[in-house]
């Protein structure tokens, strides 16, 4: 058997993600993966010593990871296809910074232009108050508030 270089290049890193992960290893209780065969069995046994359970999407279905897929490209577009990364630190700061504003503040149209842990419907602008800009990613994002 022909063993192809990127499935033990690919099964090596898996080996060293709990090691960098430390005790965050231990909040991960799933890893959804598609029926690709670069996924060796080896690669699955990294993830099972850990007590993660391996869920593979169904067979020809493009949709079963739509969720997912989407979501990843939602961050992409309003955020990482915007700005260089420069390491683990900058990206972990980033993506904490735009999730914060996903969930708090921008608006979703099926939630009627609330965002996901608003307090509640927000009331119409009155006339003669100001707004006020915050800006945030360095300016990529802005958040606008009334002032009372």
């Amino acid at each position: 058997m022909t063993r192809h270089p990127t499935n033990s290049r690919a099964t090596q890193q898996t080996r060293n993600l709990p090691i960098t992960l430390g005790e965050r290893v231990r909040r991960f209780r799933f890893l959804i993966r598609d029926r690709d065969t670069k996924f060796t069995a080896a690669f699955d046994t990294v993830f099972t010593t850990d007590d993660i359970d391996i869920v593979r999407t169904p067979v020809r279905t493009p949709v079963a990871n739509a969720f997912a897929e989407r979501r990843v490209g939602t961050v992409r577009r309003e955020c990482l296809d915007h700005l260089l990364i420069l390491g683990e630190q900058h990206a972990t700061a980033v993506l904490t910074d735009y999730i914060d504003h996903y969930n708090h503040h921008r608006p979703h149209r099926s939630l009627q232009q609330q965002a996901p842990l608003s307090t509640g419907t927000s009331p119409p602008p009155e006339p003669g108050t100001s707004t006020v800009r915050h800006d945030r990613l360095g300016g990529l994002i802005h958040e606008y508030r009334q002032t009372a």
